[in-house]
């Protein structure tokens, strides 16, 4: 238990912010506005250490600061390794680029046949329909991207987009990401939904968003109106550490499951962050308390400055070992390698088939007991019943 799994204990309040009026913290709008973005806005609510501090100068030209009050609450300040803290402050060691690290590493630069369209997958595409987060995690995979760092100087075509997947029926799937989609306002993606969902060959849209982690005010009756109008609209948000499951986000969580939006969660696997088996069994147990499925736990992708937070993947291997017959199975993600260069994603699993040989498959359970079950290679043919007999 990481220090509690129960739901009543875990963190919610205005923290630093408690002078303001509630109906200012709850407005979404005031979040936004509040953002700590400056080093100087940080360096008066924390002591950074060395290393932070020469990271927030270099920043600027790789990726922005911004932190919403909601989530800057759940920092410790006083710990220089909190995990919360290593995902959104940045550290000097961004700047340093290792041999094969890249600002596109999944290659959706070429599969992109046009601006804000990744199609790698024959039957899906990837929407990319803004380039603004409420919060930028440093180990973002779109760096080149998002906040403009880079003046890599993306503005989403969203006529393309939808163009593009009307004129392609082979397209069943699409998938909203940016930036994050729940930044746009109620009114505009209503309107965005509405169009895809009346394009004749178009079965699942879906959206990945870290909106209700950072921003979980956003959530309101009204956005919750919108996906259900437009449904069904899967929903995948992001979470990486159990601190940051607050009653807020199980509140915003319960809101979309209510509005009959399937929840699940992509987890980045961070080293000091949740490479650790006890945090990350705890994580994926809060998440079942607000009814999302834990879905894929991410391979750090190989995007520049990333090396001081990405894991071996023997040890993504061993923490889902760690997972399997200690919880039950649907809790258990998918551990996955987003293939560099466009491979797309490929599930790493634990080895649990030994051997198979003289008709057996040799298995190995998770207390490492080995079992035998017939593999069928030599079993005789069944004759068809005849139809007349059948």
């Amino acid at each position: 238990m990481y220090p509690t799994d129960r739901r009543e204990g875990w963190s919610s309040g205005q923290g630093l912010w408690s002078d303001v009026p509630a109906s200012d913290w709850n407005d979404w709008h005031w979040q936004l506005r509040n953002r700590i973005t400056t080093l100087a806005q940080l360096e008066a609510k924390m002591v950074l250490t060395p290393e932070e501090r020469a990271g927030c100068l270099f920043a600027p030209g790789k990726l922005a600061l911004a932190i919403t009050p909601h989530f800057f609450n759940l920092i410790d300040r006083d710990d220089p390794d909190c995990p919360v803290r290593r995902q959104v402050i940045p550290r000097i060691e961004e700047s340093h680029v290792e041999l094969g690290e890249s600002s596109d590493p999944v290659g959706e630069e070429k599969t992109s046949p046009v601006p804000g369209i990744v199609h790698r997958y024959p039957d899906r595409v990837l929407f990319l329909v803004t380039d603004r987060c409420a919060a930028y995690c440093r180990y973002c995979t779109r760096s080149r991207l998002v906040s403009n760092a880079q003046a890599y100087d993306f503005h989403p075509e969203l006529e393309a987009g939808i163009a593009y997947i009307a004129a392609h029926p082979e397209i069943r799937d699409v998938l909203l990401s940016g930036g994050d989609p729940l930044l746009l306002s109620d009114a505009k993606l209503d309107q965005l939904l509405g169009r895809l969902r009346a394009i004749p060959h178009l079965e699942v849209i879906r959206i990945g968003s870290r909106i209700p982690v950072f921003l979980p005010q956003r959530i309101t009756p009204e956005l919750c109106e919108v996906l259900k109008r437009n449904g069904p609209i899967w929903l995948n948000i992001h979470t990486n550490h159990p601190r940051e499951c607050t009653q807020e986000l199980a509140a915003a969580c319960d809101r979309l499951a209510l509005a009959g939006v399937p929840l699940g969660n992509q987890s980045v696997l961070l080293r000091d962050v949740n490479d650790d088996s006890l945090i990350l069994r705890s994580l994926v147990h809060r998440l079942l308390q607000m009814r999302v499925r834990p879905y894929y736990l991410y391979a750090c992708d190989l995007i520049e400055g990333s090396s001081h937070l990405r894991v071996p993947v023997e040890r993504g291997i061993e923490l889902i070992r760690s997972l399997r017959g200690h919880t039950t199975g649907f809790a258990v993600p998918q551990f996955v390698i987003d293939a560099p260069q466009g491979g797309g994603k490929v599930p790493i699993n634990p080895n649990y088939v030994e051997a198979i040989r003289d008709g057996q498959v040799i298995l190995r359970n998770f207390e490492d007991r080995v079992y035998q079950y017939p593999s069928g290679a030599n079993q005789p043919v069944k004759t068809p019943i005849p139809r007349n007999l059948a």
